[in-house]
């Protein structure tokens, strides 16, 4: 393989028999990824999981629970080891169109996908005199075949907006859409830890916070309705909508990172369309929006600002 470039950080002494044994382990030899590589994938890796000045005990927690045979494997492929991409061939061109097809729903266009994102595993792109490939992004904390999923998944949505955004409304009149229900986005193509993480934040908050959202989002109410109901200033009910966007954003976020996504890719799971996701928002928010959810002042001032 090329030469590599130096970690940013070096490896503590203390966990230098450990990296070893990983390197071991992960058969990467066979590969032709030399140990100095993967210890190189290794420390980038603790950057990008571990807080600055990390307990030696937090790295080997780390380390230990890579999947450090995947690791290697998507690690040589990422480098261009020719034995490297065909034992993954071998091993995951079966799962990705099986993949493909679960997402696509028919086969023709799963091979389609699967097919095209051969091309972004592989690297056939130069950048700065290096390979570029989406292999070199994983990291091993979760399994490669979940990892392919969603990479999957969000080619899939891209190529679902590209398509959209290719047919104009006039092409759509013509063709008497206007008139059709509105279509669906790919919800089989999302990732279910935006969806897990988008549930569960949901149901962190408070009464009143759910009856804000159903009442505007849901039931199409106005501000001024809303301030109405609640007995409070309309620009009172306008902060509270801000806050708790705010407040679920920040849960969602913290949801997503705990399901094993770095920050980036939480941040970028988030710009998927609401509407693209298998969530019963009506049911999470568990609130009724066409009754009144205080009876009386006092439990409305008890239920804070609706963010928790």
């Amino acid at each position: 393989m090329s030469d590599s470039p130096q970690p940013a950080a070096a490896l503590p002494r203390e966990l230098e028999s450990l990296v070893r044994e990983l390197y071991c382990k992960s058969g990467g030899e066979k590969f032709g990824l030399r140990q100095q590589e993967f210890i190189i994938v290794i420390c980038r890796i603790g950057e990008k999981y571990l807080p600055a000045g990390a307990q030696i005990s937090q790295h080997r927690e780390l380390y230990l629970n890579l999947r450090v045979e995947e690791l290697a494997l998507a690690h040589a492929c990422a480098c261009g080891n020719e034995t490297a991409w065909e034992t993954f061939l071998l091993r995951y061109r079966e799962k990705l169109y099986d993949i493909a097809r679960a997402i696509a729903r028919e086969d023709s266009a799963a091979r389609e996908l699967a097919d095209s994102l051969y091309a972004d595993l592989y690297g056939t792109t130069m950048r700065e005199g290096s390979r570029v490939s989406k292999l070199a992004s994983y990291t091993g904390r979760g399994s490669l075949e979940g990892w392919l999923r969603t990479v999957l998944a969000q080619e899939y949505v891209n190529r679902y907006r590209r398509q959209k955004r290719l047919v104009s409304l006039d092409e759509e009149s013509e063709a008497g859409m206007q008139f059709a229900a509105a279509d669906s986005a790919p919800v089989s193509a999302l990732d279910l830890r935006l969806e897990s993480a988008t549930d569960e934040a949901l149901s962190t908050l408070t009464a009143e916070g759910r009856f804000i959202l159903a009442s505007y989002y849901l039931d199409k109410r106005t501000l001024a309705e809303i301030a109405r109901t609640l007995s409070v200033h309309e620009s009172t009910i306008s902060r509270k909508l801000e806050k708790l966007a705010k407040f679920l954003r920040k849960r969602i976020l913290t949801g997503l990172t705990r399901r094993g996504m770095s920050r980036r890719q939480a941040e970028e799971a988030l710009e998927a369309d609401v509407r693209d996701l298998q969530i019963d928002i009506r049911k999470s928010l568990a609130q009724d929006s066409n009754r009144q959810p205080f009876p009386d002042k006092k439990v409305q001032a008890q239920a804070g600002d609706g963010s928790g």
